[in-house]
């Protein structure tokens, strides 16, 4: 844990004790200077992919073995969904040195940007970037009018980075209960995306204007929350809304406009669609009642990611038959499997929480998610 111990204060909020490491921010770029120390400590070749990702290399070559994770953060997350995985990294290069061992195939830990779409909006966009899943010309502006283009210049699809990755291998902490055992690996990852909502009303005063002559977006928002509790629940689904914006965001005054960001998850693509249609159908009912209106945006979208099954199956078969479960969590893994065979494996997370102050998974199953790590590199690189 000493690794993890080394970076446990950095973006650390010292009243809710969550992380607030947002991508390019002063905390997250500490993390990355941390990481450039850290690979030449250990004589890695260290390469920039123009998109924010960071590589370090054991060798050079094509049909690279590449593992590792990413440092932000969503808003007050916990202390290992990114960092774990990147820890591990350097410490499963270790447990391979340590032993002697030199892989055939190149081995590479890549640190990936802005994993949590937290400051611009848009998950894996690293990856994305990476793999030309994203536009690089594409317009996202963080919660102070910063353009993504202000803080790097994307080149995206880096063809001479790709080409040489054989395979990925992501280390998580994982994001439910459902784990078992100290180590599992990973099944699929569930059809998942972000839809903004823009409810619009009439602004007027809280203390003169009459309940009857109201337009408030606020009650269709409301509104929209439980419906989207309820028709989730329906269909097995999850539906979170979480984030919100109101405007003016005054007390004694009703609100112009209320922006509220949907969360749906399901195991299943229609699932999602259905879902999210269900859930607008609601609002636009409710808008007409109240005088208000409401439209939906897609953000960011992702459908099935199946990891691959012979890469799956070998990685569980190397870890002495460890379990294999799917997830509900987007992971870069999800991005990259597109294009290169990936697989995920994951570490108990006891209590199941995360995105949280909560997060936890324990000094035991750490370090046996770094030794599985260690001889899946071992298995896949020699």
């Amino acid at each position: 844990m000493k690794l993890l111990e080394d970076i446990a204060h950095i973006g650390r909020d010292p009243i809710t004790g969550g992380y607030v490491r947002y991508a390019w921010t002063p905390p997250e770029l500490e993390l990355r200077a941390w990481f450039l120390d850290q690979a030449a400590q250990r004589d890695l070749d260290v390469e920039h992919d123009g998109n924010g990702n960071i590589f370090a290399w054991w060798g050079s070559g094509a049909d690279a073995v590449i593992t590792g994770s990413h440092f932000d953060s969503v808003p007050h997350g916990g202390a290992f969904d990114g960092p774990l995985g990147i820890v591990s990294a350097l410490l499963a290069v270790d447990e391979l040195r340590a032993r002697g061992v030199r892989p055939k195939r190149p081995i590479g830990i890549a640190v990936f940007a802005e994993e949590e779409g937290s400051r611009f909006g848009l998950a894996c966009l690293g990856s994305r970037l990476l793999t030309g899943a994203v536009d690089p010309g594409i317009v996202l502006k963080d919660r102070d009018g910063i353009s993504l283009q202000d803080v790097i210049q994307p080149v995206g699809k880096r063809e001479d980075i790709m080409s040489r990755i054989g395979c990925f291998v992501e280390l998580h902490v994982e994001q439910g209960r459902a784990l078992q055992e100290p180590v599992g690996v990973a099944s699929a990852i569930w059809p998942h995306g972000r839809w903004r909502l823009d409810f619009t009303g009439e602004p007027n005063h809280a203390g003169t204007t009459l309940m009857t002559d109201r337009r408030d977006p606020m009650l269709t928002f409301a509104f929209t929350v439980l419906a989207a509790n309820k028709e989730a629940r329906l269909r097995h689904a999850h539906a979170t809304i979480g984030r919100v914006a109101v405007e003016p965001n005054a007390t004694n005054a009703i609100a112009a406009r209320v922006t509220a960001w949907l969360d749906a998850r399901a195991a299943e693509a229609r699932t999602v669609d259905d879902l999210v249609e269900a859930v607008f159908a609601k609002a636009t009912e409710r808008a007409g009642r109240d005088g208000t209106e409401v439209t939906l945006t897609a953000e960011s979208v992702s459908g099935e990611t199946t990891f691959d099954p012979t890469l799956r199956d070998q990685i569980a078969a190397t870890l002495g038959g460890a379990p294999i479960l799917p997830t509900g969590a987007g992971h870069d893994a999800g991005v990259l499997s597109a294009f290169v065979p990936t697989a995920m494996l994951f570490v108990r997370n006891p209590t199941g929480i995360s995105h949280s102050p909560a997060e936890f998974a324990s000094d035991e199953d750490c370090q046996a998610g770094v030794s599985a790590l260690a001889k899946v590199l071992e298995d896949l690189a020699c």
